[in-house]
């Protein structure tokens, strides 16, 4: 890396310092704007990325400010203008909107990554890894190259791009973001899924949206569909009666992990069709009565189960046995600790983030990683 990206900034930002990643092989200069929620900016250039703090999620002025200081830091530290400006794919992020500025002021190309391609991208590039990869990435949302709602899938990823091979069932989320800080609205959603949208209204009578949202999952207002794993732990939490109002985005699928003691795997617990899709909607169906502590443990050992035959599948189709695994679902240790013995056990190298954890400050280092391949391919 230049010595230029050695320097630490100044002023107002200077109370974090960037992370130093390595990188398998020389880069053209690429900025990386990062993610929505967690924010961090990533400058790479050489053989090595450096990754800003977090600076929080870009709803708020302070963020906003941050997030522009350490990107204009970032980007005089470059030594040089960049080739790309890496962003994500959502037109309405603050800081889609800057790459986009800041492309035109530059000269540089905009290239937007989408936000899951970009979390496997990340675990890529901490391994050293330019060649293809599986990825399974895991958390509550991120626009989909389809404009859908994603958050459980399964991608082929190269020096090219990303294919994605399977997602898993989408849920309706009713009422959209709010559903995400309402665990009972996914089990509603669950129960519509289950063709059981009739005992809604009663079985969440202590909600008064029941009998309204039970309307609106029957004639699809306002409940768009997702493929999240985040919203699928929601609605277990619901079922299961753990936490259905949660105060944050992840309160309930914590709070039903610390219930885990013995985990166990219902084999008929899924549905893996042909065409790629992971269908978990019979283990909802199983946890539906169970106490909570019996619920976690059947839930998490299912999943576990069901995304390992999954990605045994899949590396069987394509040849690949390396396994990317990120997004916030990971930071759920029974689940990571399940899949990975069960990956290793089939034959698999699962990978796991090491400097950045599997959230979402890692995202602007995989849009750098997945630009800078792709911008190095062009030169």
């Amino acid at each position: 890396m230049t010595q230029a990206l050695r320097r630490q900034p100044s002023g107002p930002i200077a109370d974090g310092v960037p992370t130093r990643v390595g990188l398998a092989c020389a880069v053209p200069p690429v900025l990386a704007v990062g993610a929505f929620l967690k924010n961090t900016v990533t400058a790479a250039v050489g053989r090595e990325a450096a990754v800003s703090p977090t600076v929080g999620n870009l709803d708020t002025a302070d963020a906003v400010l941050a997030f522009e200081a350490w990107a204009t830091a970032l980007l005089d530290q470059l030594g040089g203008a960049p080739v790309v400006i890496a962003h994500d794919l959502h037109p309405d992020f603050h800081s889609t909107r800057f790459a986009w500025a800041l492309a035109q002021a530059t000269g540089a190309r905009a290239s937007p990554v989408q936000h899951h391609h970009a979390h496997v991208a990340a675990v890529m590039a901490e391994h050293g890894r330019t060649g293809p990869t599986l990825g399974l990435a895991l958390d509550g949302f991120g626009l989909g190259s389809d404009g859908g709602s994603w958050g459980g899938e399964l991608l082929r990823v190269d020096r090219t791009g990303f294919v994605r091979l399977g997602q898993l069932s989408p849920l309706a989320q009713p009422g959209g973001d709010k559903a995400a800080r309402e665990p009972w609205r996914m089990a509603a959603a669950a129960l519509h899924a289950l063709g059981r949208g009739d005992e809604i209204a009663g079985r969440f009578a202590a909600f008064p949206g029941a009998p309204l949202l039970a309307a609106m999952l029957r004639r699809g207002i306002n409940s768009p569909p997702t493929s999240s794993c985040g919203r699928l732990f929601d609605a277990a939490c619901g079922l299961l009666g753990v936490c259905p109002v949660a105060a944050f985005e992840g309160e309930a699928p914590m709070a039903l992990e610390k219930l885990v003691q013995d985990p166990r795997a219902d084999p008929a617990g899924w549905r893996l069709g042909d065409d790629g899709v992971l269908d978990l909607t019979p283990l909802l169906a199983r946890l539906d009565g169970l106490q909570p502590a019996d619920g976690a443990d059947l839930f998490h050992g299912t999943l576990a189960a069901a995304l390992s035959a999954w990605v045994a599948r899949a590396a069987e189709a394509t040849g690949i046995t390396a396994v990317a695994l990120s997004g916030g679902c990971f930071f759920n240790a029974v689940l990571r600790r399940l899949l990975t013995e069960q990956l290793e056990r089939s034959g698999l190298q699962p990978l796991m983030p090491v400097q950045l954890g599997p959230g979402d400050p890692a995202v602007s280092l995989g849009q750098a990683w997945a630009a800078a391949l792709s911008a190095r391919d062009e030169e």
